[in-house]
C-alpha cells in the first residue's frame, strides 16, 4: 500500500477586514458603524446632544447690603469677597443639577459693578453615549438681590440685644478711650456687635450672644488694666420646660490713670514697687501702668490686681500743664532706654518779660530738650491738691524734702499753620444715643482728638500700636467702600523747619480694608 508524502498546504490569501460603514441620520457622512453612537458623526452628537439639559440658566443671589454677607441657603450667612473662590462655590451650590454631571472648570465673567448681575462660565463633561465623552460650556446669569439678614435686622431693633459690655473710665478727657478705640480697630474685636452706643464716662457694645461679649471682655483684658463685673437679668422662663432667657451685663471699668498723668502713689506701695520716690509719671498705660520717676529714671510697673486692691486717683492731667521755657540743660549722661538724665532751669512761658523767676529741676527728657525749647510740665509749687496720697507725703519726713517744684513731662511744639496731615485714623461708627452733645463737649472732644493725634506723632512707640493709613489713598476709594467704620482726617501744621515730629510714608498702610471712608475736615 503506497502512502501519499504529507504535502503542506498553502496558506491562501487573507482577505482584507473591512468596517462595517453606515451614513449618519442628521447629515448622512460615513462614520464607523461598530464605533458610532447613536448613528450619528461627531459634529452631529456636538450639535444634538446637550448634556446641560435641566440645569439652570438664571439664579438669584442674596446679599446683605449692611454687613455684606451672602445668603447660603437655607438659613446660613457666609462673607465672601467679589470674585473669590467662596463666592464661586456659593454660584455652583444654587444650580440644580449640576451633581449629575461633572465640572472641569468654572469662571467669572466681568460685569458692570451697577448692573447687579454676576455670570459665571462653566465648563462640564459628560458621557453622552457609550464610549463618547461630551464636553460643554454655557453661562448662568445671577441676579444680586438684597436681603438683610437677621443679624443686622436686630442691630435696627430695639432691645433684641442679649448682652452688652459696658466700658468705663471716669476722666475728664476721652485720649485713653481714642487709643482703646485703635486697638480694637485693629484687631477687629468689634466685628461681632450689633451697636456701639456713647454713655456718660465711655461707650456701651451690643451683642446679640452672651459668648461674643466674654470674647469681647478677653480682649479689654489682654490690652489695657481694668475691672470687670458680671450681671444677668431674668427675661422669661417657661414653667413646663424649666428653660430661661437671660440678658447678661459686663461692666469694665478702665483704671483712671492715663499717659502723662501725675501720679502720687502712697508710700507703702510705693515701697513695695521696689522703693520707688511715690511722686512718679505715667508714661505708658498698657496692660498695666508704667510709672517712672523723673528725678532718678527709675521705673516701675504697677499691675491690674495691685492696683485695684487699694485704688487711687491721678495728682493731676494733662489739663492742668504749664508752659515753660528752658533756659539752661546740662546732661547727666545716665541713660535708661529712651530716658536722659538732665538738670534743667526753667522759667514759665508766661513769666518772660515781667520778672525774671526760674526753677530747677530734673527731666528724663535730656535727650530731645535744648536751651529755648518750649516744655509742658506740672507746677507745683504754690499749688493745692485734694489728694490724701500728697498730703500724707508732704507730711512724711522721708519724702517731703523731695518734692520739686516743677515737673517737666513732654516737649512743646509750636503750631503756626495748619495743613491736612498726609495719614489718617479710623474711627467706629457710634450712635450718640437720644440726645446730641451740646456744643461745648463737641468742642472739648475736638480737643482731645487733636492732643491724642498729636501724641500719635510725637511718640514713636504709641503708634507702632496702631494702623495708620495714608490719606491719599482713602480719597481714592472715598466711593467705593462701605463698612462699619469711618475714616477720619484731621489737620497738622507745616512741619517744615520747625522741628515737629513727621511720620514717615513707610509707616503708612497703602489702602483702607472694608471701611466706609468719610472725611472728617
Amino acid at each position: 500500500m503506497e502512502v501519499d508524502t504529507p504535502t503542506p498546504l498553502t496558506q491562501g490569501t487573507q482577505r482584507p477586514h473591512t468596517s462595517a460603514t453606515i451614513l449618519c441620520y442628521e447629515c448622512g457622512t460615513p462614520i464607523d458603524g461598530t464605533k458610532s453612537a447613536g448613528a450619528l458623526c461627531n459634529e452631529c452628537i456636538k450639535t444634538t446632544v446637550d448634556i446641560s439639559q435641566g440645569i439652570q440658566r438664571e439664579a438669584t443671589l442674596h446679599t446683605c447690603r449692611d454687613c455684606e454677607r451672602w445668603l447660603q441657603p437655607p438659613n446660613q450667612w457666609v462673607t465672601a469677597a467679589p470674585e473669590s473662590r467662596e463666592l464661586l462655590a456659593l454660584c455652583l451650590r444654587k444650580l440644580r443639577g449640576l451633581s449629575k454631571v461633572r465640572i472641569t472648570d468654572a469662571s467669572f465673567i466681568w460685569t458692570e459693578p451697577h448692573s447687579r448681575r454676576i455670570r459665571v462660565k462653566i465648563t462640564l463633561q459628560q458621557e453622552a453615549f457609550e464610549g463618547t465623552i461630551l464636553q460643554q460650556t454655557f453661562d448662568v446669569e445671577y441676579v444680586v438681590a438684597n436681603n438683610q439678614c437677621p443679624d443686622c435686622a436686630k442691630s435696627f431693633t430695639a432691645n433684641t440685644w442679649r448682652a452688652v459690655v459696658q466700658l468705663r473710665q471716669k476722666v475728664p478727657h476721652k485720649r485713653t478711650f481714642l487709643y482703646l478705640e485703635q486697638l480694637i480697630l485693629k484687631h477687629s474685636a468689634h466685628k461681632e456687635t450689633i451697636n456701639i452706643k456713647e454713655a456718660k464716662d465711655g461707650l456701651d457694645f451690643f451683642y446679640s450672644q452672651r459668648n461674643h461679649a466674654e470674647k469681647f471682655v478677653d480682649f479689654l483684658t489682654s490690652v489695657a488694666p481694668v475691672r470687670t463685673k458680671k450681671s444677668q437679668e431674668l427675661i422669661s422662663m417657661d414653667i413646663h420646660t424649666s428653660s430661661k432667657s437671660y440678658k447678661f451685663t459686663f461692666s469694665v471699668e478702665l483704671v483712671p490713670i492715663c499717659k502723662d498723668d501725675l501720679v502720687c502713689l502712697p508710700i507703702k506701695l510705693a515701697k513695695q514697687a521696689g522703693n520707688i520716690a511715690p511722686l512718679t509719671l505715667c508714661h505708658r498705660v498698657g496692660t498695666s501702668v508704667n510709672l517712672i520717676d523723673p528725678n532718678t529714671l527709675q521705673t516701675t510697673d504697677i499691675s491690674s490686681p495691685i492696683y485695684w486692691r487699694s485704688p487711687f486717683g491721678s495728682l493731676a492731667d494733662v489739663q492742668e500743664l504749664v508752659e515753660f521755657i528752658i533756659m539752661d540743660i546740662e546732661p547727666s549722661g545716665i541713660q535708661k532706654g529712651r530716658f536722659f538724665l538732665a538738670e534743667a532751669t526753667v522759667a514759665r512761658a508766661s513769666d518772660l518779660g515781667s520778672n525774671e523767676i526760674t526753677f530747677f529741676t530734673r527731666t528724663h527728657l535730656g535727650g530731645i530738650l535744648h536751651p529755648g525749647d518750649s516744655v509742658m510740665g506740672y507746677h507745683l509749687s504754690g499749688t493745692n491738691f485734694n489728694n490724701p496720697q500728697f498730703e500724707a507725703l508732704e507730711e512724711s519726713n522721708a519724702h517731703a524734702s523731695t518734692i520739686p517744684d516743677v515737673i517737666l513731662v513732654k516737649k512743646h511744639y509750636e503750631r503756626k499753620k495748619k495743613k491736612p496731615r498726609n495719614w489718617r485714623l479710623k474711627r467706629m461708627n457710634k450712635d450718640e444715643g437720644e440726645m446730641l452733645p451740646r456744643k461745648q463737649d463737641k468742642d472739648r472732644m475736638d480737643t482731645d482728638y487733636e492732643m491724642f493725634l498729636r501724641d500719635v506723632e510725637e511718640d514713636q512707640d504709641l503708634r507702632s500700636t496702631m494702623a495708620l493709613y495714608k490719606a491719599q489713598q482713602a480719597k481714592k476709594h472715598k466711593d467705593q467702600m462701605e463698612g462699619v467704620e469711618t475714616a477720619s482726617v484731621a489737620e497738622t501744621v507745616n512741619t517744615e523747619g520747625d522741628g515737629v515730629p513727621k511720620i514717615d510714608m513707610d509707616e503708612l498702610l497703602d489702602e483702607f480694608e472694608d471701611l466706609d471712608v468719610d472725611d472728617d475736615q
